[in-house]
């Protein structure tokens, strides 16, 4: 899913660059895109929580989810901070899993309608501008199902979660699937309004990290000390809100460099402690709410691709790392 404004990393050449060290003890390098919910890595790296138990994080931004999978797949990233729609699509090409809960999306992405429209079923015929292939597209199908509609019913036009959001400001579509800031914007300036928003879904756009089946093999020590290094993250972001911000900001950069935009956008997610990654991840042996998550997954992807996805939540899914060092 590309959640940025601008493309940091914007060819298959940007990815020969990247730092070769997913094989190496005491490093895991994790391509993401430029996204609130993974300030909590920044924030960890840079208070030294990953340093106190022995661990390095590398943290490339790819904006692209083929680029950064791909990198992935060919062992220069050791693994990926993506949601779990998106990494599933990839699980049958090569072995990786989800170790870590990151955020969900809570009120940061929305559906924008006109200011008449009260229901998704009066889009019924319409067109709707959402990013193709896209957690956005995920989380409309999802949204179409349970007001008993199929993507089908409606016309999709395809565009950046950006583009989108100006499309439908200038008036070129009358619904679009976007996320913050264009959901503030469009209920400032009240053009438009925002029909649903993510407070309503929670659970369903989820972020983990995900890595490499062989580098869990061989690094077990180097992802307990990530996944305690986050839980920390987290906790701090709890007691101290604004300097967690300030850092945040700095790492993750691009739209969100400024704190007060990083904080603002931050109040439309979920940074997971250990007993919400408890109760997404489960425990050796207890599957937890990721398994409808990837269930659906698997449904939505199947349609929408027009293959069979069949990705377990054990294929996908290891929660042995989900209690602390």
């Amino acid at each position: 899913m590309n959640k940025s404004l601008f493309t940091r990393l914007a060819c298959p050449l940007a990815i020969s660059a990247l730092s070769v060290t997913a094989a190496q003890a005491g490093t895991l390098s994790i391509g993401h895109t430029t996204w609130v919910g993974y300030g909590t890595l920044y924030l960890a790296q840079d208070l030294g929580y990953f340093k106190e138990n022995g661990l390095t994080v590398e943290l490339p931004v790819v904006e692209e989810a083929s680029m950064y999978m791909a990198a992935q797949a060919s062992g220069q990233l050791s693994g990926s901070a993506s949601t779990i729609d998106e990494v599933l699509k990839y699980r049958p090409q090569f072995c990786f899993k989800a170790v870590a809960a990151l955020d969900d999306s809570h009120g940061g992405d929305g559906v924008l309608v006109g200011k008449n429209v009260k229901s998704l079923q009066e889009l019924k015929g319409q067109a709707v501008a959402v990013n193709e292939g896209s957690t956005s597209q995920f989380w409309l199908s999802y949204l179409l199902k349970k007001n008993g509609m199929r993507m089908s019913d409606i016309t999709v036009q395809n565009m950046t979660a950006d583009d989108a959001a100006t499309a439908f400001i200038a008036g070129r579509v009358p619904a679009a699937v976007t996320w913050e800031p264009h959901l503030s914007m469009v209920r400032d300036k009240q053009q438009g309004k925002v029909l649903i928003d993510s407070s309503s879904t929670p659970g369903v756009i989820v972020d983990v990290v995900a890595l490499n089946c062989t580098v869990i093999e061989k690094q077990p020590e180097d992802v307990k000390a990530l996944v305690a290094g986050l839980y920390k993250a987290v906790q701090y972001t709890k007691d101290h809100p604004q300097k967690a911000y300030e850092i945040m900001a700095k790492g993750v950069g691009g739209y969100l460099s400024d704190p007060k935009e990083l904080a603002a956008a931050a109040q439309g997610v979920r940074f997971y402690d250990q007993a919400m990654s408890e109760k997404l991840l489960g425990k050796p042996g207890a599957p937890g709410d990721s398994e409808p998550l990837i269930k659906l997954a698997n449904e939505t992807a199947s349609e929408l691709q027009g293959k069979p996805y069949n990705v377990s939540n054990d294929d996908l899914v290891d929660n042995r790392f989900v209690s602390p060092l």
